[in-house]
């Protein structure tokens, strides 16, 4: 937890600066009236989304799969943010979705993404779900035996062929409860085999927790083989790999995650609350940069690269990017309700409409770290001294708090100040979201900066794709 240090003065406090995204500098320096006017017109909390980050982010990642020479697909892992303008922008820049329920699905198509471009994960597949995967050619990542034998049936009744990759345990993590073990991968080869009427196995696929590059890469790696061996068997269209997602985004620099790590202990936090683990806010390793790192990799025992070894075996490589798609895709807005001060504990308390519901790393019993900006104070710099507090949502919950973390603010912020979080497009806006209290579920904004003018919309999940 660090060393323990003097606590009792606001200069004392840690500071963790976010990484400030240029177009959501440019906002927040030439345009924050709007933003405060978006806030006093559609409430707090309000999301706001950048789609043309996230267009510039796939782009990187394309383009880190053609330096490698590598023939790769991307799906658009959907459970990261469930706002439309981000499948919209799948659709129009031909990359897919990776989907887990009917819902999703039936979003991705209306949006004018295709079947084919559509992959299905997630344990024990309802029914349902897999009629719709089968009569829109969805791929289907199979994680049980159970589920492959039920998959044969529906198919054999529907009269589809149902593509599908079967998912392995991965050697490194025997205890996940995704996946098939090595007989039971065998035995799901022999039903393919038996059912190729019905069943279209093109490759394979895992789940791996963790964001080490070699870990990827090494399980990647056995994926291959697992391709070459499926093929003499008979199954020549097993030439796909699927690595999943796990990609790091990076929020803070690196010598700003070391000296927090190094400072921060419990005497920091309301009340002396303490977590049992941080995501790592700074990867030396992520985003596109991760990928080419994990193509890069030459697994041990492997005669090659990753990359040089799908190549040399002719197999595509598939990816799952959903929280590294989004980075700096959107921040959230949270206006001031009130501010109580606690002079005797050296800090205040600052309510802000809403919940923490909407600062989802909370779902992990963890805590998001990123220091908000006070928004007319955000191109102020570091502050020395100031005010310090925690902020808290507006529910009668004792342990509804947006940020447990005593921050370290320029002045005392006042009641009808907006605080923004930054980065907050890849699963804290909405993973955890709840109508709690009877509250509206916060709105979605979608912004785009034209010929330097930005422009504004609600995000919907029904209506017409806005391309």
């Amino acid at each position: 937890m660090g060393h323990r240090e003097d606590i009792d003065t606001t200069a004392a406090l840690p500071s963790l600066p976010p990484i400030v995204h240029p177009l959501t500098a440019d906002l927040v320096r030439r345009h924050r009236g709007l933003i405060a006017d978006l806030v006093h017109g559609l409430g707090s909390t309000l999301h706001i989304l950048l789609p043309q980050v996230f267009e510039a982010t796939v782009a990187r990642f394309r383009g880190a799969l053609t330096m490698a020479g590598v023939d790769g697909s991307i799906l658009f892992a959907k459970k990261a943010n469930k706002a439309r303008c981000f499948v919209e922008r799948c659709a129009a820049l031909g990359i897919g979705v990776d989907a887990a329920s009917a819902q999703e699905v039936e979003q991705a198509l209306a949006c004018g993404v295709p079947g084919t471009h559509i992959g299905i994960t997630g344990p024990a597949k309802h029914d349902g779900l897999l009629q719709l995967a089968l009569r829109q050619q969805c791929l289907v990542a199979i994680d049980s035996l159970d589920e492959l034998q039920r998959f044969a049936a529906l198919a054999a009744r529907t009269g589809c062929r149902g593509r599908l990759l079967l998912r392995r345990l991965p050697a490194t993590q025997p205890h996940s409860r995704f996946g098939m073990s090595d007989g039971e991968s065998a035995e799901a080869l022999r039903l393919c085999l038996a059912r190729r009427d019905v069943l279209l196995p093109e490759g394979f696929s895992f789940h791996l927790s963790g964001y080490s590059p070699q870990a990827r890469a090494a399980e990647a790696d056995r994926l291959i083989d697992a391709c070459i061996e499926a093929q003499r068997l008979g199954l020549t269209h097993c030439r796909t790999v699927n690595i999943g997602g796990g990609f790091a985004v990076r929020y803070v620099e690196e010598a700003d995650w070391a000296a927090f790590a190094e400072r921060q202990q419990a005497a920091h936090y309301h009340a002396g609350k303490t977590f049992s683990g941080f995501y790592p806010y700074y990867s030396a390793s992520h985003g596109p940069g991760m990928l080419a790192d994990i193509l890069a990799c030459r697994p041990e025992g492997a005669e090659a690269t990753l990359a040089q070894r799908l190549k040399r075996h002719g197999l595509r490589l598939l990816l799952e990017p959903g929280r590294a798609l989004l980075d700096h895709a959107g921040f959230t807005a949270f206006q001031v309700q009130g501010v109580k001060d606690r002079p005797a504990d050296g800090y205040g308390i600052l309510t802000v409409g809403g919940t923490s519901f909407s600062m989802s790393e909370q779902w992990f019993e963890s805590e998001f770290l990123p220091d908000p900006l006070l928004l007319d104070d955000a191109a102020a710099g570091a502050a020395t001294d100031g005010y310090a507090a925690c902020v808290g949502g507006a529910s009668c919950l004792d342990a509804d708090m947006v940020t447990w973390r005593k921050i370290r603010f320029p002045r005392r912020p006042r009641t009808g100040d907006v605080l923004l979080y930054l980065n907050t497009a890849g699963y804290q806006m909405d993973s955890n979201e709840s109508p709690f209290h009877d509250l509206p579920l916060p709105p979605k904004v979608v912004v785009s900066v034209e010929r330097e003018v930005p422009r504004w919309r609600l995000d919907s999940r029904g209506g017409v794709a806005a391309f």
